[in-house]
Formats: C-alpha cells, structure tokens, sequence
C-alpha cells in the first residue's frame, strides 16, 4: 500500500503549529522564563526543517516515499525535542498558569482530591485448595457497586474456634483462639490487608477441623475503614 497516497497531515500541522508558537513565545520570554539561548535556536532551527519537510510531503508536485519519510524523520527529532523542553523549562515555577495555556498546555492541577470514606460492604466465597487453606475470593455485597476511589483494599477479620471453644491460655496464646462463636466482625482477633480480589490463608495443621470466622471490611488508600460485611464462617481441612 502506498503511504503517499495515504499521508495524513492534519496532526503534524497541528503539531508544527504549536512548535513555531513555542518559538515565537520563547523569544519573547526567554530571560523571564530562563531558558537559554541556544535552546531556543535548536527548537527554531528543527521547527524550520520540519516546516519545509512537511511542505514538500504534502504538496502534489513532490509528495513521494522520500518525502514522506524525510518528514517523519524531522518530526522524529522535533517532538522529543519539545518534549524535553517541556519537561525541563516549562514545568518550572517561572512560568504561571497563563503562560502554560498560552503555550497550548494544560495546567497542572493542584486541587487535591479528597479520599472517601468506604461505604459498601464486602464478603467472600470460601474455597479449599488444599489441606489446612483457606481461599478467600473476595467480592461486594449483593447489590453494591465497588466505589474505585474509597474501596481501595480489603481488611481480612478473622478467628479459630475449636471444638467446644478456647480455654483462657489458648485465647491469649499466640494464636488467640476464639473462647465462644463470635456474633460480629468485631469479635475477630486477627486482621491483614489484601488488595488481591483471592487471598489464601495457611493455617496450622493442628487447626484441621476447627471452625474459621470471617468478616471483610473496605479500606481507602488512608487505612479508613467502611461498614462491617456478614460474618460468615467454613471448616479448615
């Protein structure tokens, strides 16, 4: 396919147009915006080639493969080279707001965001992949939309009860074994926080049999947490 008959100038237009403004500007405000003078020659001299190459690929007479190509080429150099500038100069506390918009860039927006707080509620289907795990597949209450900004991760709750319950040195072991059936999240001994939507959780193989309890909570990106979800429970193989 011939990529003369497919040249399509509008974008290097435009971006040659924003390149003569820069020159234009820069001229203008160099001390004020200190950029050197030699920056400001190299912009002007790879505008000018890019002009006439964009010139010579457009127009009937001389558009060829060749032309085409030696415009990519001075556009290859031009565009790194605004790119550079930009970083460089035009991010620097010189310029003010208007003088971004004047150069056809967009102010940096300094308005934070607040973060909100997580107000859906999240469970989790229960799977067993192997002797002593758990596998939590994490997932919102029926009904809830995930909000993306405030339901950043999950906080796992959880607690063993062993058959018949805990005596008062497992409750304060190393393992805070739950002494009776907990009725609410808050009961839970142990927390960790996942942001993966499957979360595996190894438990001591003396813990085979016992009862797990879960509850899942949202937390924003600030450690906030949201409403407790259901408890809800499953044997550990």
């Amino acid at each position: 396919m011939s990529t003369t008959k497919n040249w399509m100038p509008g974008k290097r237009t435009d971006q040659l147009s924003m390149a003569n403004e820069w020159v234009r500007l820069i001229r203008l405000n160099s001390t004020k915006w200190k950029i050197p003078n030699d920056v400001e020659l190299e912009l002007e001299g790879l505008a000018e080639n890019a002009q006439d190459a964009l010139a010579l690929a457009t127009a009937a007479a001389t558009r060829t493969p060749v032309t085409t190509a030696k415009c990519k080429e001075a556009f290859d150099r031009l565009i790194p080279k605004m790119r550079d500038i930009k970083e460089r100069y035009f991010k620097l506390s010189p310029l003010t707001d208007p003088d971004i918009v004047s150069l056809g860039l967009k102010p940096k927006d300094t308005t934070k965001t607040p973060v909100p707080v997580p107000s859906g509620q999240a469970t989790a289907d229960v799977s067993y992949p192997g002797p002593s795990i758990l596998m939590l597949h994490m997932k919102p209450l029926a009904g809830i939309t995930p909000d993306p900004r405030a339901d950043y991760g999950y906080r796992i709750y959880y607690g063993v009860f062993p058959p018949g319950g805990a005596t008062p040195e497992e409750a304060t072991g190393p393992c805070r074994y739950l002494m009776k059936a907990p009725i609410s999240g808050n009961e839970l001994p142990n927390s960790q926080f996942t942001r993966r939507k499957r979360e595996t959780l190894i438990f001591p193989a003396c813990d085979s049999g016992k009862t797990a309890y879960f509850c899942i909570r949202y937390e924003n990106s600030k450690g906030q947490s949201g409403p407790w979800g259901p408890l809800f429970s499953a044997i550990i193989p």
